[in-house]
């Protein structure tokens, strides 16, 4: 299995002492001004911006996000370490931005596990200090972007009954009832992909004593199981807007399911396209069983 995408607070602390490391604190201005780890540099743009798969709109997501992470300081050397208010309730931008991350080459990513109600338990140093970062030249790696599916690959991947389509967005988005986290009516259309399966994001972390944590392989595979995703199945996984899926990605990805892209569209561009297909109401179909392969 490939390296670990989560961290530790000790081991964020650990970096930290090391050098060579910039946090990236995803959280709303608000937040951070109240108190943020020492030399972490504020970028709420990667859970608030919406995406298109079009050509101009993947060109204007690349130049937006190579500009931001270059101003915050990452040049290809550096560690970027992204964290949230805590795995559950930041809708899973921390792991959003490891995705764009991800998608734009750059390699050397993590997510502080837990984000900072995880670092907070942990003792970790908190300041109210804005960081003003040395920016770097941040160069796109075009070689990395398969990590994202577009318009036409999510059309094509609709017909293809050998890639499981993972919904992941909440239970009320998932029967039609609402189009959007953003309110019941913000997108122009209820419903879903057609022939999506779905495990709630939240399915995919537990309890722990210093808040929401991701599970373990064998519990995240179980939860797979239930919407017949076995280690070799390939999958593409949407929300509304990427980030909640994002957060599920990174949950298969641990698990050893290596096969996982992300519709990063969703469902804020698939909804607003009146010739695309979807499935309203509630589903009654059970998704069919999956031979696993063995380990």
């Amino acid at each position: 299995m490939s390296e670990s995408i989560l961290i530790s607070p000790n081991d964020v602390e650990a970096l930290l002492k090391e050098g060579g490391v910039v946090p990236i604190d995803t959280r709303a201005p608000e937040a951070y001004a109240a108190g943020h780890i020492p030399g972490a540099v504020n970028i709420h743009d990667i859970f608030t911006y919406l995406a298109s798969s079009t050509p101009e709109g993947v060109a204007a997501m690349k130049d937006k996000f190579a500009e931001t992470f270059g101003a915050a300081g990452l040049g290809g050397e550096e560690t970027a370490v992204l964290y949230e208010a805590s795995m559950d309730t930041g809708f899973g931008q921390s792991c959003r931005g490891y995705t764009l991350l991800k998608y734009l080459g750059y390699p050397k990513v993590k997510i502080l596990h837990g984000g900072y109600a995880a670092w907070t338990a942990a003792g970790g140093a908190t300041t109210t200090e804005p960081t003003v970062p040395s920016a770097k030249t941040f160069t796109v790696d075009p070689a990395a972007a398969s990590l994202f599916v577009g318009l036409e690959e999510m059309k094509a991947a609709v017909a293809d009954d050998g890639i499981v389509k993972l919904d992941t967005r909440d239970v009320d988005e998932w029967i039609g009832e609402s189009s959007s986290p953003y309110g019941k009516d913000f997108c122009p259309r209820k419903g879903r992909i057609p022939k999506a399966r779905w495990i709630e994001w939240y399915r995919m972390m537990k309890p722990t004593p210093a808040g929401k944590m991701l599970k373990s392989k064998d519990e995240i595979l179980a939860e797979c199981a239930t919407a017949g995703i076995g280690t070799d199945t390939p999958v593409v996984l949407y929300c509304f807007k990427g980030a909640r899926a994002s957060n599920t990605l990174v949950a298969l990805k641990e698990a050893g399911i290596e096969d996982v892209r992300l519709y990063f569209g969703s469902w804020n561009e698939w909804s607003r396209d009146p010739s695309l297909p979807i499935e309203e109401g509630r589903p009654g179909s059970a998704p069919p069983a999956f031979s696993q392969a063995a380990e």
